[in-house]
């Protein structure tokens, strides 16, 4: 505890310095920047170059060289101090669970509050920059190893690709195989067929989708973000692992009370573009509060439709029980 005190009291000096420094596109990490920036920077982006690089760096955390981070550190933080236990984190041998030590050359503490903005750091040399000075026409934007650059051309996008695996070999970095690919942003204007038109960024999937012009009531075709199919499979997942359906002991409003600041971060995240790709979640609610009440009462078991009335019955008369109710976003029940 008191070691990840003093990380909070680095942290707190580093930033100071490094923040004026950091270029607008980093978003990882930094005060008064958030994910859903990075996305709808990106959205709008997406509209206006027909191709994306999409990278990510294995390991990121895991394989900072010492040496380079260091000597970026020593360029912009003055307090010696600081320095010193900066340093001493870094290097300090790691414990496994059998007791024992090994030693570090690279990579930052795993799970260390210090950890983000060195790693920021690092990649302000390592891409930001490169970037900036190397391909100013590019736009691009990261969210700490999770990375974009948005092209014109296919082959521009391929030259990138092989450019920047030649900079991160060269910093001690690897990009991710699986994870890195170039997507051809295809929308109603743009009908060449490629293999890749899709992908995911920060629990977003960008891909084309039919949506209406609200003034004209056009329907067309769109490249942009909605929630992704991953994301909303990790959401189901966490609503299963509270084990709801088997709580028969409690009230449907203490139900709601342990599910409402989940639904509520969910809705504020995932709902500030295309809500309506969320409905399927809340459709999974629903229907784990209809399997609750099966379970709960008698008369019901085994009379899912019935079940299904009932909870539906309660959302009519409680709107406000459960957020997503709140919204209008009641669903079926049965």
């Amino acid at each position: 505890m008191a070691d990840r005190v003093a990380q909070i009291v680095v942290k707190q000096i580093v930033e100071r310095t490094l923040e004026p420094i950091f270029l607008p596109d980093s978003y990882g990490y930094r005060p008064n920047k958030s994910a859903l920036d990075a996305i709808g920077v990106t959205r709008e982006r997406c509209w206006k170059y027909d191709w994306v690089l999409e990278f990510d760096i294995r390991g990121l955390f895991d394989n900072i060289d010492h040496t380079l981070l260091l000597r970026a550190v020593r360029k912009h933080v003055k307090c010696e101090w600081a320095l010193l236990y900066i340093e001493r984190w870094l290097t300090a041998p790691m414990q496994l669970e059998d007791g024992t030590r090994v030693e570090r050359t690279r990579g930052t503490p795993q799970g260390g509050v210090v950890s983000p903005v060195l790693a920021n750091l690092f990649l302000h040399y390592v891409f930001d920059v490169w970037m900036t000075r190397g391909h100013p026409d590019l736009p691009w934007c990261r969210y700490a190893d999770d990375g974009l650059v948005h092209c014109r051309t296919e082959a521009e996008a391929v030259a990138i690709k092989a450019a920047l695996a030649a900079r991160f070999a060269e910093c001690q970095l690897e990009m991710h195989p699986d994870k890195t690919k170039i997507v051809y942003c295809k929308d109603g204007k743009r009908r060449s067929s490629y293999p890749n038109t899709k992908f995911d960024f920060l629990g977003y999937g960008f891909r084309p989708r039919v949506v209406r012009d609200r003034k004209s009531k056009r329907v067309f075709t769109s490249f942009g973000p909605q929630v992704s199919a991953s994301s909303l499979k990790a959401m189901r997942q966490k609503v299963r692992e509270l084990n709801l359906r088997k709580h028969t002991h409690v009230r449907l409003a203490d139900i709601a009370q342990k599910l409402n600041p989940l639904l509520q971060g969910w809705l504020n995240y995932y709902g500030r573009y295309c809500p309506s790709a969320m409905y399927p979640m809340w459709k999974y609610i629903n229907a784990t509060l209809v399997a609750w009440a099966m379970r709960k009462y008698k008369r019901y078991a085994g009379r899912k439709i019935q079940a299904g009335q009932m909870i539906g019955s309660i959302a009519i008369k409680r709107p406000r029980l459960f957020v997503h109710w709140r919204q209008g976003k009641v669903g079926a029940f049965a």
